[in-house]
């Protein structure tokens, strides 16, 4: 096989496995449109956040971290007096940048006028009379205050979020400006990025995250400029060939770097996305295409292999910061080198040697229908783009914080206003779910308001008719299964037989054979019923995903312990597989009604809890499903069967947190 027929192989190999074109545009779409929403709508919040890192980029492999930086929003840093002019002091307390003593990237933050806030306050250190923000113990009181379970790590303090992934945040400084010591960069951009990238870069500044040089004089109080908003900027201005090529370079760190422990891990992804910046400027090759895919990975390569043979590698927009300084040097680098040039002396071919990467490239080489096939147009089909948007709008979608009428209302007058405005393709449906997740949560917010003040029956009446109205409505433009909010509201409110009516509607829908859960969807029966359909309507007719429950909102009365279990261990809500939810509203509307429907519904959840191999219970939600099965049966009377159905609950893989109310009602089932 020819050269250049390899080179299209491992495209397409890549697209299959880090996503197409179309992957990574619903996935920066869905990123973007929920950060500009939440921006607008929080603008006057005490903490700014933005996603950062892989995510935001575009990738989406199964061992990323979630990537957030957040800071203070009534904090600026500026570089020089001058620049103070420009803001309101009663709204914003300043910090000056202090570059005289540290190396080159990094800076030490000077409060000039004294006054901040208890938290800065506390990290505050003198140096010769002045008082500066300690980068160090910034990061101990942001790790320990603020996220007591999360530890330290680099800059950053780390956890894991629901479903196991693991996350960094980034507590930092934002400056509205550009650093002068970074005006260079803007002079070598001549062939790329384009001219309106770089000015979106400079008018958008740099942040600064809590480490410092480790050779520099105050390493314990400096703080580094981080150019990660610019980065993610330059990452949406390559094409999906140099984005393929930086993603390869990911893979063959993450190989490279198994088996080692964290001392000997000298390279890391930020090297590989660095080599890909300086590469695509430096027009090393004239047209990054598929033809050209693994020519573009020799190229970074093998100007890796000359910044460990130099001992320097330099920051791509101030490149007098040796970001190898620290550790690629002496032996280490020697090492280092022999390794890379072991494997440089091997050629291109030493990928094919790679297990992770080899093989989904021999897939292809060994499929002539795929290697030939470099139209990525080609590589998706409707239902497998739909299912990316889906799931990508599914996991971003989460319940606001802190949600009421008033807020609801800003949102909607803030998504008003987006839908007017020039919108990207993917960003209209996750827009659509978003303000039915926040109308269905102002909804119970609202009703539980007047439940629990001592308002009037007419105040009462008013406010159920319009939670009513609310659910209805997100239900117009949601999921198959928001349907199931509705039924909560009418069980809540005592309305059995009109929840029964929405479950059994419910029931039916959830029942089609073109409905894209869990399972892979049948593709015929899908494109049969929504094939060609906007996003929109395919949402609300064919797409079901599991239900979000916020623990500062009651839904079901039976549920309140889970909440509070899940709440304690920092947890923001529980999870539950719609068809779950559905046998147990069902159990507990008839129960009332119809006690011999309540035992059939029963059975039914029974037997989904016990038999179900994936299919319509994920296994990361088999904790919530025993114990919900243990409430129903414990319900009935069947303490023996409650019991076994609770212990179960504690076996399985705790994603929902609810362990501390399951021992309790073991303890009270004894």
């Amino acid at each position: 096989m020819a050269v250049q027929t390899i080179s299209e192989s491992v495209y397409v190999g890549l697209c299959l496995k880090i996503g197409t074109p179309q992957h990574v545009a619903i996935r920066r779409d869905v990123i973007d449109i929920l950060e500009l929403l939440e921006h607008k709508v929080n603008s006057t919040a005490y903490h700014v956040t933005m996603v950062s890192g892989s995510q935001r980029e575009g990738f989406r492999f199964k061992d990323s971290d979630y990537d957030f930086m957040v800071w203070l929003n009534d904090y600026r840093v500026l570089w020089d007096f001058s620049q103070s002019a420009l803001y309101n002091t009663h709204s914003h307390a300043l910090i000056l940048c202090d570059t005289s003593e540290s190396p080159p990237g990094f800076t030490l933050l000077w409060l000039p006028l004294e006054e901040a806030s208890r938290r800065v306050l506390s990290s505050c250190v003198r140096i010769n009379g002045a008082l500066y923000i300690s980068s160090a113990m910034y990061r101990h009181n942001t790790c320990t205050i603020v996220q007591p379970d999360s530890t330290v790590h680099g800059p950053c303090s780390s956890g894991r979020l629901e479903g196991g992934f693991e996350y960094d945040n980034a507590h930092c400084f934002v400056s509205d400006f550009w650093p002068p010591s970074a005006s260079s960069w803007t002079d070598r951009c001549h062939s790329w990025p384009p001219p309106q990238v770089v000015d979106d870069i400079v008018r958008s500044g740099c942040h600064f995250v809590a480490i410092g040089h480790k050779l520099g004089n105050h390493a314990d109080n400096e703080w580094r400029m981080s150019f990660s908003q610019a980065e993610q900027k330059l990452v949406y201005a390559m094409n999906h060939t140099q984005f393929l090529t930086y993603g390869l370079l990911k893979l063959f760190v993450k190989e490279f770097n198994r088996g080692k422990i964290e001392e000997e891990k000298l390279l890391c992804s930020y090297h590989m996305k660095t080599a890909v910046f300086w590469a695509i400027q430096q027009s090393t090759i004239d047209h990054w295409c598929p033809q050209n895919l693994l020519a573009g990975f020799w190229v970074c390569y093998k100007l890796l292999l000359k910044w460990v043979y130099e001992g320097a590698c330099p920051n791509f927009f101030i490149p007098e910061n040796n970001m190898f300084l620290n550790k690629v040097h002496g032996v280490a680098q020697r090492n280092l080198f022999t390794h890379l040039n072991g494997l440089y002396e091997k050629g291109i071919t030493f990928l094919l040697q790679t297990p992770s990467i080899s093989s989904y490239i021999m897939d292809v080489l060994c499929n002539p229908r795929l290697s030939v096939c470099t139209d990525e147009h080609t590589l998706i089909s409707e239902v497998q783009l739909d299912r990316e948007l889906f799931n990508e709008i599914y996991i971003r979608d989460a319940v606001p914080q802190n949600i009421n009428v008033p807020k609801c209302i800003k949102y909607l007058i803030v998504v008003e206003q987006l839908i007017r405005s020039p919108l990207r393709q993917f960003q209209v449906p996750m827009l659509q779910k978003r303000t039915a997740t926040v109308i269905q949560t102002s909804a119970f917010a609202l009703h539980e308001m007047y439940t629990n003040t001592s308002g009037d029956n007419k105040q009462m009446y008013i406010a159920d008719k319009k939670s009513c109205y609310m659910l209805k409505l997100a239900a117009k433009f949601g999921y198959v299964s928001d349907l199931l909010y509705i039924a909560m509201y009418f069980y809540k409110t005592f309305r059995h037989r009109e929840a029964l009516s929405v479950i059994e509607m419910t029931k039916v829908k959830l029942a089609q054979p073109g409905l894209m859960y869990r399972t892979p969807v049948d593709p015929e029966r899908y494109s049969e019923a929504v094939g060609g359909r906007s996003w929109s309507y395919k949402m609300r007719h064919a797409v079901a995903y599991n239900i979000k429950l916020k623990n500062d909102i009651c839904y079901i009365n039976e549920l309140t312990p889970e909440q509070q279990s899940c709440s304690l261990n920092h947890r923001d809500g529980l999870r539950i597989p719609p068809y779950i939810l559905l046998h147990m509203l069902e159990f507990l509307c008839c129960r009332h009604v119809d006690p011999v429907r309540a035992q059939a519904a029963l059975d039914d959840l029974q037997v989904l809890v016990h038999h179900d191999q994936g299919v319509f219970v994920h296994v990361t939600l088999t904790d919530i499903s025993w114990e919900i099965l243990g409430i129903c049966q414990q319900m009935t009377g069947n303490r023996q069967a409650a019991l076994y159905s609770y212990r179960q609950s504690l076996r399985q893989y705790p994603l929902n947190k609810i362990n501390t109310a399951t021992r309790h009602r073991i303890q009270d089932l004894h």
